[in-house]
């Protein structure tokens, strides 16, 4: 298995872990990377996890190879624009903390990281909810770009970094999770899901592995 963990044996015996494997077209999808998660004074900060800390270097490396390659490259981005946050739904019921990426916000914390911003050609999702895929046309802007593989990064791994693996899995799209290129609050919560998602749903691959299959394009 790609991610150790104490039950990785069990796992293994029972028949989880067997890897998809790339297909021939690929594109790299940065997920909700803006400021709000690498800044202090920010309530989804994920500084204190190193690992976390380090991720959006790792996320550069891999969109400079998707850029050498000419894959294409996707970015989801989260925005609600309804002044009582109507357009969260029940989500903000649970999570208080969306209100980062409500419009106008004073604190700017949905600003983009140096590096990381959105390229002319790129597409851009914009999305409500954990999946990128839900209520967008991620699946069928992928399927018009005959993507047959997506190489996953972004934030936060326990959460849309999560729901949006499961759901390119169902669409029929191959997940690669670089896992250096995720971020979570604590290695434990990181551990756990990178664990999970290789175990049932995804490919949880290394960074050499994602440059290389990037730079060589299609």
């Amino acid at each position: 298995m790609a991610v150790d963990h104490g039950s990785s044996e069990s796992y293994l015996k029972s028949g989880f872990a067997n890897r998809m494997g790339w297909g021939q077209r690929p594109a790299l999808l940065i997920i909700d990377v803006c400021t709000a998660y690498w800044s202090p004074s920010s309530p989804l900060s994920l500084l204190g996890n190193p690992d976390a800390e380090k991720a959006p270097d790792s996320m550069r490396r891999l969109l400079g190879a998707a850029r050498a390659g000419n894959v294409p490259v996707v970015w989801s981005q989260v925005e609600y624009s309804h002044p009582d946050m109507a357009d969260a739904g029940l989500f903000w019921r649970k999570a208080k903390v969306l209100d980062v990426w409500k419009a106008g916000d004073p604190r700017g914390l949905a600003a983009c990281l140096e590096g990381l911003e959105p390229s002319k050609g790129d597409t851009v999702v914009v999305k409500k909810y954990a999946s990128a895929f839900f209520g967008t046309s991620l699946a069928s802007s992928l399927q018009v770009m005959n993507v047959d593989t997506l190489v996953i990064c972004g934030v936060s791994t326990s959460g849309c970094v999560r729901a949006t693996t499961l759901d390119a899995m169902q669409h029929g799209f191959r997940p690669m999770v670089v896992a250096s290129a995720c971020g979570d609050r604590t290695p434990e919560i990181q551990k756990a899901n990178l664990f999970d998602l290789d175990s049932k749903y995804a490919d949880v691959v290394s960074e050499k592995d994602a440059l290389e299959n990037l730079s060589k394009g299609w």
